[in-house]
C-alpha cells in the first residue's frame, strides 16, 4: 500500500509524458520545487516559466497563451490557485472557456506545518463554482497521472488537486481514468461511503472495520468532483439507503455539498459528511492534522455507524 504524494506523480508525467507535447508550457508562482513542476524545466528549458510570487499574472498569461494555441499548465499551492489568483481563473480563463490547466498542490491539512494560512480547505468549493471549470481530485499517485493526461487532451479550464503527502497506491499499471466517471472500489449493500481525494484509501480502510461489525460497505471514489457522475450517486443511494461523504476539505461546498445536492433533489436518503468543520487549519504533522480534524477512517466508521 506504500505510495507516491499526487504532486510527485505531477512531477512525473510532466518530465516524462507532457514534456513531449510541444504545445505543453508550464507555468510557476516560484514555487517549482514544492510544486515539483521545475521536472518540466529539467526536460523543455524553453517551454518553463517561472513567474515570481505573482500568482494572478501567473492565471493570466495562461490565458494569453491558451488564446495562442498553447495548452498552459498554471502550478501554485491551492490556497494560492484557487485564493490569491481567483478573480483571474474566473474572468481570465473560465468566462471565455480558455483551455488552461490548473495544477494546485500543497490542497488540504496535510500541507502539515505551513499551517492554516496555507491550508487550502475551501478550494473544491470555490473551483467547482466557476462555470466552465472542471474539477478534480486524485486519490493515489497513478490516478493523478491518468487525470493529467486525459486533462490535456479535454479542452477547457481544469483544476486539478494534488497533495503533499504520499498516498498508498490504490490503482495498478492498467488503470484507466474515465473522465466524470466515479470508481466503485468495493461492494457493499449497508452503506455507501463516497470519498475523494487521500480519503478514498482511508474510506477502504473503515470499511474493513465495519465488516468486522457486520456492516458492509460501498466505497466508491469520486476523483471528478466536477462534473459529478450522479447516476452512479443515485445507484449507491438506492442500493444501500445510506450516505457518508468524507473528504479533506471543509463540509461547506466541497464533495459532501455536491453530493447532497444531487440526493436531495433525486433519492432522499440519511447522509452524514466527513470532512473539516467550519473552521480553519492549524499547524502540526499531517496525521495529528487529521486525527484533529476528525479526518481518519475511526471518524468514518463513527459516522457510518451513526446512520446504521
Amino acid at each position: 500500500m506504500s505510495g507516491v504524494a499526487t504532486r510527485e506523480a505531477y512531477a512525473k508525467v510532466l518530465q516524462e509524458e507532457l514534456s513531449k507535447n510541444p504545445k505543453v508550457v508550464v507555468l510557476d508562482a516560484d514555487l517549482g520545487n514544492a510544486t515539483k513542476s521545475m521536472s518540466f524545466k529539467k526536460v523543455c528549458p524553453e517551454r518553463y516559466f517561472d513567474m515570481g510570487i505573482a500568482e494572478q499574472d501567473m492565471m493570466g498569461t495562461a490565458a494569453g497563451l491558451a488564446t495562442c494555441g498553447k495548452i498552459p499548465i498554471a502550478s501554485t499551492f491551492a490556497m494560492f490557485a484557487a485564493g490569491r489568483a481567483f478573480e483571474q481563473v474566473r474572468n481570465s480563463i473560465a468566462y471565455p472557456n480558455l483551455n488552461v490547466k490548473i495544477a494546485a498542490t500543497h490542497a488540504g491539512v496535510t500541507v502539515g506545518e505551513d499551517g492554516g494560512s496555507h491550508q487550502a480547505i475551501e478550494d473544491i468549493s470555490l473551483m467547482r463554482s466557476i462555470p466552465n471549470m472542471t474539477v478534480i481530485n486524485p486519490a493515489d499517485g497513478k490516478e493523478a497521472e491518468e487525470a493529467l493526461k486525459a486533462a490535456v487532451q479535454y479542452y477547457g479550464p481544469v483544476y486539478i488537486r494534488l497533495g503533499r503527502a504520499s498516498t498508498p497506491d490504490l490503482h495498478n499499471e492498467h488503470y484507466q481514468f474515465i473522465w466524470g466517471k466515479g470508481e466503485v472500489l468495493r461492494e457493499g449493500k449497508d452503506v455507501g461511503i463516497i470519498a475523494t481525494g487521500i480519503m478514498v484509501a482511508k474510506a477502504l480502510e473503515a470499511a474493513k472495520e465495519l465488516k468486522k461489525q457486520g456492516i458492509e460497505a460501498r466505497v466508491v471514489n469520486i476523483h471528478t468532483i466536477k462534473p459529478l457522475d450522479e447516476a452512479l450517486i443515485i445507484e449507491t443511494a438506492k442500493l444501500t439507503g445510506k450516505i457518508v461523504t468524507a473528504e479533506e476539505h471543509s463540509v461547506i461546498g466541497g464533495l459532501g455539498s455536491a453530493v447532497s445536492e444531487v440526493i436531495c433533489k433525486q433519492y432522499p436518503v440519511k447522509m452524514a459528511m466527513v470532512g473539516v468543520k467550519d473552521q480553519f487549519g492549524c499547524s502540526g504533522s499531517p496525521d495529528d492534522l487529521l486525527k484533529k480534524f476528525g479526518l481518519t477512517e475511526i471518524d468514518i466508521v463513527k459516522a457510518v455507524t451513526s446512520l446504521c
